[in-house]
């Protein structure tokens, strides 16, 4: 625990720009180890809870992956830093631009590449050095050529307005503190109609005061999950529509996984997050 556990600060409390560098810091150390948590994020990277005692085959598929999925992308993409599968429910069709929020070594983006085809675009965006170069590394080991990768912030996106399809993210809205400003910018980006097909996780009860106040826990996907109305809030207030939040209550199996000490799925529970830009004839 840091010194934050003594003075009570949450992750409600915490400066924006502190805990964006607790993340920043923590994703790069994943980066440049080749160490993700099989069972997600977990909230011991070296895995020394146990957390990564599986393959990484079996636990991608606990996540939704299939193993044809899993073949399809070469070696040093997956880092296990997932909750689901946004490819199962996003629909992606041939010809479509992709953004991928909180990229990390690319893993989403090479299996929507593979979806949207030659005539499609993919994008991901990471704020953190390591996972982008590590993740144009892997453009070349994918035979790529329709895959680029940005460095950025999902709250300020290096994209241009109306130019995005779907907006896909896995496992990271909850890591940012402003998550209103993700759907605003995230809104902006997308085409009219153009849609968001997130997987994360949701707080479903009160955290303890030891995991609300660990760092650890928020840089884990942890302490910074919303509750599905905030969610809904944001989502509305950013201006989507069709907003459908829905929790997956068998992702409590891997989240019980995350820590050995507690079982995090009594306050948390991965969900689908899908909504829609209107068009201009709504």
């Amino acid at each position: 625990m840091s010194d934050d556990t003594q003075t009570g600060t949450t992750a409600d409390d915490r400066d924006p720009e502190a805990t964006r560098q607790l993340v920043r810091e923590r994703y790069a150390g994943i980066a440049s180890s080749d160490q993700g948590c099989c069972s997600d994020v977990g909230l011991d990277v070296a895995g020394d809870s146990g957390c990564c005692d599986d393959d990484s085959q079996s636990e991608s598929e606990r996540l939704g992956y299939d193993a044809d999925d899993i073949a399809s992308v070469a070696d040093g993409a997956d880092l296990g830093l997932g909750c689901g599968n946004p490819k199962a429910f996003a629909a992606m069709t041939p010809g479509e631009t992709v953004l991928d929020l909180g990229s990390g070594a690319g893993f989403d983006c090479f299996l929507a590449a593979q979806e949207v085809g030659a005539d499609g675009h993919v994008i991901g965006v990471d704020m953190t050095p390591e996972m982008i170069s590590k993740a144009r590394e892997n453009v070349a080991k994918n035979d790529s050529r329709n895959v680029e990768f940005r460095l950025g912030e999902i709250t300020h996106l290096p994209v241009a307005d109306e130019t995005v399809d779907v907006v896909i993210s896995n496992c990271v809205v909850n890591l940012e503190p402003e998550k209103q400003r993700v759907f605003d910018d995230a809104y902006r980006v997308l085409k009219p109609g153009g849609r968001v097909a997130i997987s994360d996780v949701v707080q479903t009860a009160p955290f303890p005061d030891d995991v609300a106040m660990d760092p650890d826990s928020l840089t884990g996907c942890v302490a910074g999950a919303s509750t599905i109305g905030k969610l809904e809030k944001m989502l509305d207030r950013a201006g989507f529509e069709a907003v459908e939040i829905a929790p997956k209550d068998e992702s409590t199996e891997f989240i019980s996984d995350w820590e050995a000490d507690r079982d995090l799925g009594e306050y948390l529970v991965s969900a689908t997050i899908e909504a829609r830009k209107p068009t201009f004839d709504d």
